[in-house]
C-alpha cells in the first residue's frame, strides 16, 4: 500500500509564441493505493505530465505532491530509490542484447556486478525470455521488447513502477501477454499506468482516475465510479433515430454518428420499447468504463458530450 497525497497540482507551459498552456489544473487526491492505479484520458488530457511529475522527472508549476509522506519536489532522490519508470517513448539500447540491457540498467541502479548478474538471470527466467536474452533489439518483436523493458524495471525491486502507455502499438496477443505480466506485478508492486485502451483499464485496474483537459473529473474503483455516475444502463442507438423521441438521462453523440444514452432501469426499458416499435437498431448493456468515459470526457477519438 502506498499513500498518494496531492493538492492543487498544476503545470503550465509556454508555447513557441509565449502563450501559456495548462497541462494540469488544480489536481487534488488523497488515496491509499495497492495494485494497479490507471490514468485514462483523451490526448492532451495531462496523463503523461502527471506521471512525469510523480516520477520526479518534471517539476510542477504549483501544488504539492507527497508519496508516503515524502515530498516529491523537495526530496526527489528519496523517491527515486523506490521507483522505476518506463516512459512512453522508452527503447532498449540498440547495440546491446536484451540480457545486456537488463544488466547495464541494474549496474546503473547501483547493484554490484555479482548482484546485477544474479538478478538479470533471475528476471530472464521469470519472464521466460531465455531464447531472446542474447539477441539484439532489432531481432525482437514489439511485444518481446516491451516484455524486456518491463522485466528490466522489475529487476530493480522498485516498490512503485510507472508505465506510460506500455501496450501502445502491440498486437492483441502481445497486449494480452503483457496484461498477464502486469497482473502478476501488482502482487508485489504498485503500478501506476496510463493507457488509451479503456478495456485494458477496466480489465487491470484496482483504481482509475479520469483526466479531461488537465482536470481530474473522477477517481475510484470501477464499481465506485459506476455507482457515483448514477446511470446503471447504457443504450447505444446505431442510426435512424428521429429527434422527436424524448430521451431521459445523459446523451452523448459519438464521433461515429451513434448516440449513447445513459439512464436508469425504468427509462432504459421505456426507450427500448420505443426503439423496438420503430425498428431502430440499438444495444443495451450495463454501463462500462468505456461508457463512463464517453459520458465524462467525450469520445476518446474526438466526440464530445452533448446534453442531458
Amino acid at each position: 500500500m502506498v499513500k498518494f497525497t496531492i493538492s492543487n497540482l498544476s503545470k503550465r507551459y509556454d508555447d513557441k509564441n509565449g502563450k501559456k498552456l495548462t497541462a494540469l489544473k488544480n489536481v487534488s487526491l488523497n488515496l491509499d493505493v495497492h495494485g494497479i492505479f490507471t490514468l485514462i484520458g483523451r490526448n492532451g488530457a495531462g496523463k503523461t505530465t502527471f506521471i512525469r511529475i510523480l516520477s520526479t522527472e518534471l517539476s510542477p508549476s504549483s501544488g504539492n505532491v507527497y508519496i508516503d509522506g515524502v515530498d516529491v519536489v523537495k526530496n526527489p532522490k528519496e523517491i527515486r530509490n523506490n521507483i522505476a519508470v518506463i516512459p512512453q517513448e522508452a527503447q532498449l539500447i540498440p547495440w546491446m542484447t536484451a540480457r545486456e540491457n537488463i544488466y547495464a540498467y541494474l549496474l546503473w541502479r547501483g547493484f554490484n556486478f555479482k548482484e546485477a548478474k544474479e538478478k538479470t538471470n533471475a528476471i530472464i527466467a521469470r519472464f521466460k525470455l531465455e531464447k531472446y536474452a542474447d539477441k539484439l533489439p532489432r531481432k525482437l518483436s514489439g511485444g518481446t521488447k516491451r516484455k524486456v523493458l518491463v522485466a528490466l524495471v522489475i529487476s530493480s525491486n522498485a516498490k512503485i513502477i510507472f508505465l506510460d502507455e506500455p501496450t501502445t502499438g502491440l498486437d492483441p496477443i502481445s497486449r494480452r501477454e503483457l496484461w498477464n505480466i502486469l497482473n502478476e506485478l501488482k502482487e508485489e508492486h504498485i503500478v501506476i499506468l496510463t493507457t488509451h485502451y479503456l478495456e485494458e483499464a477496466e480489465e487491470l485496474s484496482d483504481y482509475i482516475a479520469i483526466l479531461n483537459k488537465g482536470k481530474l473529473v473522477k477517481i475510484g474503483t470501477i464499481n465506485t465510479i459506476r455507482d457515483e455516475i448514477g446511470y446503471p444502463y447504457a443504450i447505444k442507438i446505431f442510426g435512424g433515430f428521429d429527434n422527436k423521441t424524448k430521451l431521459h438521462g445523459k446523451v452523448v453523440k459519438k464521433s461515429d454518428g451513434t448516440l449513447q444514452v445513459f439512464s436508469d432501469e425504468k427509462s432504459a426499458n421505456n426507450l427500448a420499447k420505443k426503439l423496438i416499435k420503430k425498428r431502430i437498431k440499438f444495444s443495451i448493456n450495463p454501463t462500462s468504463l468505456e461508457d463512463i468515459f464517453y459520458m465524462l470526457a467525450g469520445d476518446i477519438n474526438g466526440g464530445e458530450n452533448e446534453s442531458e
